[in-house]
């Protein structure tokens, strides 16, 4: 079906929210699973809301998961402009017309009227003060310049339903419908407004958009009817909890941790990531498969299989899934990504990053984790002398310093500093000295490391450290058990 149409339409209003992106990809995957055009529109016509460089944040976001447009403000399309405020010459006309077929009306309430008719806790709906004033007074109004919006006029009656992918049939008494404005006092559009105007010209087939517009979607359905132009399928997208402290739901929000794209990134998550996980919030594929790439959900996605039920946005699934990504990944990626955190650690020092590969990978989480595990290289830590003492290796403060010593003799004989000659070197020490390797290898960590929990073992350790590094953590261990 080449000819689905679907479109994301952000408000520039600060970062990239979770059910954000999430109705962004779902958006994409309709539109490629089905060989059709994912197209991206800037919404900004509520103009105090605005926020500086948020456009930027959902270019910038969009790239870095690999939503890539086919039209939009900055490639252009058939449609163009993308962007709502250089569309609005576009708009007044389509109000008009529903004044002048008595679809909407002129209403030239003050904004005074309006708050007096909210009730003490900031609720309470339009009276339609202006629906059936009579047309002379309109124009006299109107002639001397009176300020006015554009309303539409809802029926008083019936219901207003429309037939939704997800959720079924959805049906609204019309006295529950406000006469919603359609053009604002400065000429700008509501949201509403500008959102049927632009998804009618632009050809949009699908709409798909949080379930929490579900309430707002006969407003849209009444628009479509008064034009007589046809609705297009709405897929209304299951909301996105968080798990709170007594272990109960609510909507997602930032007591739960990081709900931006741009959090997520900063705390550790790999984009690629990002976009797998939140596929699944609210969508299942036919089998049990949970990893994805951006190509694999084009091809496994279809929209009768997202669910309607709540999805809970779960932290410690999504760091599983960065660890699966990071295990993975080739030693090429996964030095580039590690890269910035050993720098923290070792600066621009050389070392065996294979070495680093094979005792990180299967530990971490995420890769800003680095510096933490590996922050015993930068400075040796205070460590007491009990630390050396380990029933199950069966070391202790007498022989500890035995081990230590035969090592380092050992050692200072090397012809290389390389983890195989170092392993080997080793191994064949503890059988000299007729003990387990633990034995060994326990107090010539401890020295080495100076903490108790390491990623690695000693030989690892000795490698990174280096000859010198090693050699004179070795020999300070021994001053302290002294």
């Amino acid at each position: 079906m080449s000819n689905v149409r679907t479109r994301f339409a952000p408000s520039p209003t600060g970062f990239m929210h979770v059910g954000n992106l999430r109705t962004a990809l779902y958006a994409y995957l309709t539109a490629k699973s089905q060989g059709g055009q994912f197209i991206l529109r800037i919404e900004d016509t509520d103009q105090e809301r605005l926020v500086e460089g948020a456009v930027d944040v959902i270019y910038r976001t969009l790239e870095r998961v690999g939503l890539k447009h086919d039209e939009g403000p900055d490639i252009g399309g058939a449609y163009a402009p993308y962007v709502q405020s250089q569309r609005l010459d576009t708009y007044r006309p389509y109000a008009e017309q529903l004044v002048k077929e008595g679809k909407a009306y002129y209403c030239f309430c003050t904004k005074e009227r309006l708050e007096s008719l909210k009730s003490a806790d900031g609720f309470g709906g339009y009276d339609r003060h202006c629906r059936d004033i009579p047309q002379e007074e309109v124009q006299r109004l109107l002639d001397a310049g009176v300020p006015y919006v554009i309303r539409q006029k809802v029926p008083l009656t019936g219901a207003t339903s429309f037939q939704d992918t997800v959720f079924g049939e959805i049906s609204i008494e019309n006295k529950e419908i406000e006469d919603q404005v359609l053009l604002k006092a400065d000429g700008f559009p509501t949201y509403n407004f500008a959102n049927v105007i632009d998804d009618h010209l632009m050809g949009i087939t699908h709409v798909v958009r949080g379930s929490e517009f579900l309430t707002s979607t006969p407003k849209y359905q009444l628009l479509y009817e008064a034009f007589g132009w046809q609705p297009p399928t709405y897929i209304h997208l299951p909301l996105i909890m968080g798990r709170n402290e007594d272990g109960s739901t609510s909507k997602l929000a930032k007591r739960h941790g990081s709900t931006s794209f741009e959090g997520l990134v900063q705390d550790g998550y790999l984009p690629e990531v990002i976009t797998n996980y939140i596929a699944l919030l609210g969508w299942a594929p036919k089998d049990n498969q949970e990893i994805f790439s951006l190509q694999g959900l084009v091809e496994n996605f279809s929209v009768d299989r997202i669910s309607k039920s709540p999805a809970v946005f779960d932290y410690d699934k999504l760091n599983w899934f960065n660890s699966e990504y990071i295990k993975a990944m080739s030693a090429e990626d996964f030095l580039a990504h590690a890269m910035p955190y050993y720098k923290e650690v070792f600066g621009d020092e050389e070392k065996p990053w294979d070495v680093l590969d094979s005792i990180l990978r299967a530990r971490l989480t995420k890769f800003n984790e680095i510096p933490g595990l590996l922050g015993f290289f930068k400075e040796l830590p205070g460590y007491p002398a009990d630390f050396f003492i380990n029933k199950k290796s069966k070391t202790n403060l007498y022989n500890s310093p035995k081990m230590i010593e035969a090592a380092i003799d050992v050692l200072e004989q090397l012809s290389s500093w390389e983890l195989e000659t170092i392993h080997e070197a080793m191994i064949s020490l503890a059988q000299r000295l007729e003990v387990k390797n633990g034995t060994l290898l326990w107090p010539v960590r401890i020295a080495a490391a100076g903490t108790l929990v390491t990623p690695g073992g000693a030989m690892e350790i000795l490698t990174l450290l280096g000859r010198e590094e090693a050699l004179c953590r070795l020999r300070a261990g021994l001053d302290k058990l002294a």
